[in-house]
C-alpha cells in the first residue's frame, strides 16, 4: 500500500531479513511490534525508528519506516533530536541493556525528566550478545561470562526502578515469550503522551545459557489486578521486589498529567514574546 498503512503486521516487515541467532527473544518483539503497528494503523511515512549498537539495535532495518542506526549508547540523543526537529513524527528508540544502561546510561535520566514524547524499548538479555558474551549492566551476580570467568561480581542495574525514579511517565515490562501481551503494551506505550519505557526480557540463547526462556516462564507473572498504575512509590516497590523470586509483566506506572518537553517549550514561547536578538548582543558586547 502506497499510503504506508498496512492491514496486517507482517506487511510492515521490510525486505531485510533479521540477522539474529535462531531462538533469540528479539524475534518475539519484532512480531509484537509489527502487529501493534497494524493495530494502531501507524503510517510508516510518519514514523522514525532509532537505535544504537548491539544485536537489538539492528531493529530499524527490519521495519518499513524511516530508521537511523546510530552509535553506541546514543539512541535517545538522536531520537530526541528527531522529535524536536519534527514533532509530528512517531519516534521509537530501540536498544539493549548494554547500549542503554552502560555507555548510554547517562542519557536515560534526562529523557525521563524532560518527558520527551517518544517510546524507548530495551531488549534486556543480561549479556553483550553482539560482541560475544561479556557481562552487561543487568547480568545476574555470579554468572560466568567471557569477561567474568569466576562469576559476575557486580550488583545489576534495575532498569524499571531506574526510569521510574528519574521521571518516566509510562513504565512497563514484558516478556518476549508472551508476544500477545507485549503487543498490547507497545500500543499503550506509543499512544501515551510523554516518555514511555518498556523493559522487554529477551533471552539470548547463544551467550546466556543461565537466563533461558524456560527459566523466565517460571518467574514471570502478571502484575496483580489491583495494582494502581498511578501510584509511583507502589510501582517502584514492585520493581524492587525480588523476595518472591518473581518478575512482573504489565504496566507499572502511567502519569497522564505531566506536560511533555514540547508542551513546556510551547508554553514558554507564549510567555516569552518575540525574541530580541539585538538585546542579547547588547548584553554580551564589550
Amino acid at each position: 500500500m502506497a499510503t504506508g498503512i498496512y492491514a496486517k503486521g507482517k506487511e510492515y516487515k521490510s525486505e531485510v531479513p533479521p540477522t539474529w541467532c535462531a531462538g533469540c527473544g528479539d524475534y518475539g518483539l519484532l512480531n509484537a511490534f509489527m502487529n501493534s503497528l497494524a493495530d494502531q494503523q501507524i503510517n510508516v511515512n510518519n514514523t522514525a525508528l532509532i537505535s544504537g549498537i548491539g544485536c537489538s539495535s539492528r531493529f530499524p532495518f527490519f521495519i518499513k519506516a524511516y530508521g537511523f542506526h546510530g552509535v553506541h549508547g546514543r539512541a535517545l540523543t538522536i531520537a530526541s533530536g528527531v522529535k524536536l526537529a519534527n514533532p509530528e513524527l512517531e519516534v521509537v528508540a530501540f536498544g539493549g541493556d548494554g547500549d542503554g544502561f552502560a555507555i548510554g546510561g547517562g542519557h536515560v535520566p534526562h529523557m525521563c525528566r524532560k518527558n520527551m514524547d517518544m517510546t524507548y524499548i530495551v531488549m534486556d538479555n543480561s549479556i553483550y550478545g553482539l560482541t560475544k558474551g561479556q557481562m552487561s549492566p543487568t547480568t545476574t551476580p555470579g554468572m560466568k561470562t567471557s569477561t567474568t570467568p569466576y562469576g559476575a561480581p557486580d550488583n545489576p542495574i534495575n532498569p524499571l526502578a531506574f526510569v521510574l525514579t528519574y521521571g518516566a511517565t509510562f513504565v512497563a515490562q514484558a516478556f518476549s515469550g508472551n508476544p500477545k501481551q507485549m503487543r498490547g503494551l507497545i500500543t499503550q506505550a506509543m499512544k501515551h503522551r510523554g516518555f514511555s519505557y518498556i523493559n522487554v526480557i529477551s533471552p539470548c540463547p547463544t551467550f546466556n545459557k543461565q537466563d533461558t526462556f524456560d527459566s523466565y516462564k517460571e518467574m514471570f507473572e502478571d502484575l496483580p489486578e489491583d495494582h494502581d498504575t498511578s501510584d509511583k512509590p507502589g510501582a517502584i516497590a514492585k520493581a524492587l521486589d525480588r523476595t518472591s523470586g518473581k518478575l512482573y509483566s504489565g504496566v507499572y506506572y502511567e502519569d497522564k498529567e505531566t506536560p511533555t518537553f514540547l508542551d513546556r517549550i510551547a508554553e514558554q514561547r507564549k510567555t516569552a514574546g518575540a525574541f530580541d536578538f539585538q538585546k542579547i548582543l547588547d548584553i554580551y558586547r564589550p
